[in-house]
């Protein structure tokens, strides 16, 4: 009995916070990315940071918005599919219901100096949002030097030449891959060249 209550517990938990970050999402998914790890990580302590930008990297390069993606890996992680479906469903309600209601109303208000002066508000608060959202992202991700090009390098083929997201996605892991590969080769042989110096 206590096993399913914690479990109902869990879940209540789950969609109440995927709603909350749902009325809070202004930008799109990256906005929500500085919210969702205070909350999963700080708050809450369900996942390390780590994880948590393994999630990030993946849900970016699925399709879909970030943020609900991500809720779906989130509440995989913290409960199994059932936490996921939740999830995304907390997700998902206050969007669907504030366009349902926009859709209705937004025609009629669109052109109230209120109404445009509230956006023109929320705008540059997403820009810092997202800003953040890299900072924090690139503390955890920006170990060493090969990390840094490798941001670079994605940096400039999506500014510069338009290479969508996916291929700079795969092109970091390949590139992950083989400097881990080259990496353990190096220290193989740094380990067999100093066993032959002691012989």
């Amino acid at each position: 009995m206590s096993k399913s209550k914690n479990k109902v517990s869990i879940f209540i938990e789950l969609y109440m916070l995927f709603f909350k970050l749902g009325c809070f999402s202004f930008g799109g998914g990256y906005a929500a990315v500085p919210l969702i790890e205070r909350e999963v990580v700080e708050e809450k302590k369900w996942m390390e940071k780590e994880q948590i930008v393994d999630i990030f990297a993946v849900a970016q390069a699925l399709p879909g918005a970030i943020a609900l993606n991500a809720a779906g890996f989130i509440g995989y992680t913290v409960a199994g599919l059932s936490g996921s479906i939740i999830s995304i469903i907390g997700n998902l309600t206050p969007s669907v219901g504030i366009v349902l209601t926009l859709s209705i109303l937004f025609s009629k208000v669109s052109d109230n100096p209120v109404v445009q002066s509230a956006f023109q508000g929320i705008r540059p608060a997403i820009i810092g949002l997202i800003a953040y959202a890299a900072y924090k992202i690139a503390k955890t991700s920006l170990v060493d030097v090969t990390t840094v090009i490798i941001m670079i390098l994605a940096f400039v083929a999506s500014t510069f030449f338009n290479i969508a997201p996916i291929p700079l996605i795969v092109f970091g892991a390949v590139a992950g891959i083989v400097v881990k590969q080259v990496k353990c080769v190096l220290a193989k042989k740094d380990i067999s060249e100093g066993k032959d110096g002691e012989q």
